[in-house]
């Protein structure tokens, strides 16, 4: 699995609120600041041996045992956080394949499901090839307002279509046990093959991205009005 997809830095009050003056809507995958982070105390257990939380539910994990980093669904309450990823919301979209900004199916062909990428192509000979994207898809309409308002978009984007897009891991906080207390060392990205996704606190899904064709975004969107 290859690296993250880049993301746009909108941390600072200037960045949030120019992202927020262009773009036409929140993203769907955005953080409001009515979902504030949820404190929780990280342990560990010893059989199985993993992490877990001190006070820990059963849907603290997915399906596959993966614990998730708890979250509030309030969407539209606050203020946008656009530097700010729900993990809730970016699993679902991408276990369904949603668009990242509206919310609603991606845009889908024969040649896969469309995805916008920042320009990465000397990072490898294939690429994006096996790339582990943290960020959903997207579909048309929004594909074009994202790169035609967003300033960071406008800098350095592909159009790709994914062919084969496969969840194949998390994002994550890794954490390392002392004796039997735990301790933070870093975020990565972990397969779930990997025995250490037991001791990652996951954020994200990733989607690993297979049979890629670069496509021409205005070509498609000329092609969806004179179809419509």
């Amino acid at each position: 699995m290859s690296e993250l997809t880049n993301r746009p830095a909108v941390d600072s009050p200037l960045a949030q609120a120019e992202v927020q003056r262009l773009l036409p809507r929140v993203p769907y995958i955005a953080t409001w600041s009515g979902e504030p982070p949820v404190r929780t105390q990280v342990v560990r257990t010893n059989w199985p041996a993993r992490i877990a939380y001190a006070d820990e539910v059963p849907h603290d994990r997915d399906g596959r045992g993966v614990l998730w980093r708890r979250a509030l669904l309030q969407p539209g309450r606050g203020k946008p956080q656009f530097g700010l990823v729900h993990p809730l919301r970016q699993r679902h979209a991408m276990r369904r394949l949603l668009c990242q900004v509206c919310g609603s199916s991606a845009d889908r062909t024969e040649q896969g499901v469309l995805w916008l990428l920042g320009d990465d192509r000397g990072d490898w000979a294939d690429w994006p090839e096996e790339m582990a994207a943290t960020h959903p898809p997207v579909c048309l309409p929004c594909a074009h307002a994202a790169v035609r308002l967003c300033p960071y978009l406008r800098r350095k984007f592909v159009a790709v279509r994914v062919r084969r897009p496969e969840v194949s891991g998390v994002h994550g906080r890794l954490y390392e046990a002392f004796g039997a207390a735990t301790k933070a060392s870093g975020d990565v990205i972990v397969r779930f093959s990997d025995p250490a996704i037991n001791w990652v606190q996951a954020f994200e899904l990733v989607m690993c991205l297979r049979e890629c064709t670069f496509v021409d975004l205005e070509a498609e969107l000329t092609q969806l009005r004179s179809d419509g």
